[in-house]
């Protein structure tokens, strides 16, 4: 079991399965409990049951480990029911609206300081929330004017304004696609400056004296008279 970590979303946290000090399996995570006014997790619910109304509330100071696919918590739950836990309020899954008070995403995570419970900033996203490896957009807290049940107001004009916590799989692809694109503009921008420049220079000039007559120091050979020798060529 890996010590605790600073932070942990909120995500993490509620996939890993319950398990005690006795051994025991709680069951996965379900839901948060926190106190929205101060954004502040409390802690969070486990369903024990794959059947049943039956949930259990854990403390966030309970929990004393993560592993892979586990939280390892001490101490008792708090027993509870379906019923009570609809009551509970929360900001994830509340709408986002923009300046226009128009919804452009929905509060989908969360960054949780452990030792406190604070939470750090909120994770957007802009398409259901529930498909798995969708883009995550960051929203701090100094981002928010107003909350009520169900929804968040911001002075964004998009989700854009927001910086990009985790990318799609799509976005990812056009994002890539654009690098390759701005790569290949900008290898042929370079060639087509290189290539002016060529254009521009002076065209070659010859080597002085290519254009002259050739000319030796060689003395004229003479041509004798008489009939040749034996062992010369008359040819030459």
């Amino acid at each position: 079991m890996a010590p605790l970590p600073e932070q942990v979303l909120l995500s993490d946290l509620l996939r890993r399965h319950v398990r005690c000090d006795q051994g025991l399996d709680h069951g996965a995570g379900v839901q948060v409990w926190m106190h929205p006014p101060v954004h502040r997790v409390l802690g969070w619910v486990s369903k024990p049951s794959a059947f049943g109304n039956r949930r259990q509330v854990w403390r966030l100071n309970q929990l004393r480990g993560i592993s892979e696919l586990e939280a390892l918590v001490q101490g008792e739950p708090a027993e509870t029911d379906l019923g009570v836990l609809e009551k509970l309020p929360t900001l994830i899954d509340a709408a986002v609206l923009d300046r226009r008070q128009q919804p452009i995403g929905t509060l989908a995570d969360a960054a949780i300081e452990l030792r406190s419970g604070r939470i750090r900033h909120y994770l957007v996203s802009r398409s259901d929330p529930r498909l798995p490896g969708s883009s995550r957009w960051r929203l701090s807290l100094d981002r928010l004017l107003d909350q009520q049940p169900g929804q968040v107001l911001t002075a964004l004009e998009s989700i854009d304004d927001l910086p990009l916590a985790r990318a799609s799989v799509r976005q990812e692809f056009l994002r890539r696609s654009r690098r390759w694109r701005d790569q290949v503009q900008e290898a042929g921008n370079r060639f087509e400056e290189r290539l002016e420049g060529w254009l521009e220079e002076p065209p070659w000039q010859e080597p002085e004296g290519l254009d002259q007559p050739y000319e030796t120091d060689a003395p004229p050979r003479r041509r004798r008279s008489g009939p040749p020798a034996d062992d010369e060529d008359p040819w030459i």
